[in-house]
């Protein structure tokens, strides 16, 4: 089995949904005879934060390489960011690795054409949603990705980093963001929605969402699994 190597911390919550994913579903799938072998690099989720809302993407990259060459040293042999906002870097970063490097927005775009979703909405940081690194994946695969109004953006990038990013899920958010998926329903017939950022499955899901979820971060840690059994 290959050693996993994650960079986490942004945010903890998310991170500790892989950690715990991952060796649930490989003691699973193992009929409970194995444990993955797991290498977590912490970043400081104020700083990552930081140089994203500066645009500092130099200084991002560098900080997110360090941590990988950090886990690389350590012997994973299949790396993966935690988050969704981190890849805003990706491709800068990609060029540096020198193990498979699994990408949140390939693995979840790729599902979603699986599924034969044709317009799909998109929730996520105000980064994720208004940069074009993680829908850029699903449209050069024909899926249109449809996302809220300006003011709406704001309110669920507020939710995301004042709320879940601390494990916090108010009713009154779940049920906000549910009214802002029916709205891109009614609106524009999306079909399902991109949990955009690694955080939202605390509060949404396809129980209580008004059409189906494309959970990025259950599809890429399945992903994970894959690779290293």
């Amino acid at each position: 089995m290959k050693k996993i190597g994650l960079v986490g911390g942004t945010g903890p919550e998310s991170t500790l949904i892989y950690y715990k994913e991952l060796n649930r579903r490989i003691n699973e799938r193992s009929g409970g005879t194995d444990f993955p072998e797991i290498t977590i690099e912490s970043l400081n989720l104020n700083r990552a934060l930081g140089y994203v809302e500066s645009e500092q993407y130099e200084e991002l990259a560098a900080y997110v390489s360090q941590a990988i060459c950090n886990l690389e040293k350590g012997g994973a042999q299949v790396i993966a960011l935690t988050a969704a906002t981190m890849h805003i870097v990706y491709d800068m970063v990609a060029q540096k690795v020198h193990t498979p490097f699994i990408s949140i927005p390939e693995t979840a775009a790729e599902y979603t054409a699986s599924k034969g979703y044709h317009r799909v909405g998109l929730l996520g940081t105000i980064f994720t949603m208004e940069k074009d690194y993680l829908s850029k994946a699903f449209i050069k695969r024909g899926i249109e990705v449809v996302v809220p109004d300006p003011a709406t953006r704001v309110l669920i990038n507020e939710r995301i980093s004042k709320e879940l990013e601390y494990g916090i899920v108010k009713e009154t958010t779940v049920e906000e963001l549910k009214n802002v998926i029916q709205n891109m329903k009614n609106e524009h017939g999306i079909e399902a929605v991109i949990l955009g950022c690694t955080e939202l499955p605390l509060a949404l899901n396809d129980e209580n969402s008004p059409v189906p979820c494309i959970d990025i971060m259950e599809i890429h840690i399945d992903r994970l699994v894959e690779l290293i059994r």
